[in-house]
């Protein structure tokens, strides 16, 4: 397997991206469990790291912690919210692997923060295309230019592969 350069700037800028994403998708987590904590304070962790360019085991513990909330919350589009932050928490780790897997890694906040408004506005495919739309346009030229070290996603058949397909050509573009 081929491996990508990915720079410390590639990573912040990355990071920031993804908090932005996750951003529009977190209040809808908050609604329905908003005693807690975990995601938010996942994203809080990657601002953490923006600022301060380190990757540390916090980091590492507030992503595994907004991914146990995604599994304890009681609704698809509240899970969805919190397996986004769990993704942007995570994008400091990204292995330089030329690898649809790491794609996933990229592409995984802004997939399942959309993923979490489409579900809340009632399994609206139109708002989580919407919300790919934005999310490619508001990308940075690094997270665009990291994207095109790898290799481009295939189609796939479920919605939640849809919304990766559609996002990773957007950044192509």
């Amino acid at each position: 397997m081929d491996e990508v350069t990915i720079s410390e700037e590639d990573r912040r800028q990355l990071a920031l991206w993804a908090a932005a994403c996750v951003e529009r998708a977190l209040p809808l987590f908050e609604l329905k469990a908003p005693s807690d904590p975990r995601p938010r304070e996942a994203i809080d962790g990657i601002r953490v790291f923006v600022d301060e360019g380190k990757r540390t085991a916090k980091l590492r513990s507030l992503a595994w912690a907004a991914h146990a909330a995604a599994r304890e919350v009681d609704d698809p589009a509240a899970t969805a919210a919190a397996r986004a932050a769990c993704h942007a928490a995570a994008t400091p780790y990204i292995h330089p692997l030329a690898s649809p897997h790491q794609s996933k890694h990229v592409l995984g906040p802004a997939v399942y923060g959309a993923l979490a408004r489409e579900l809340a506005a009632g399994d609206a495919p139109v708002v989580g295309d919407e919300e790919i739309r934005r999310a490619a346009e508001h990308a940075p030229p690094e997270v665009r230019a990291l994207l095109r070290r790898m290799p481009a996603r295939k189609p796939g058949r479920s919605r939640l592969d849809s919304l990766y397909y559609d996002l990773d050509a957007a950044l192509r573009r």
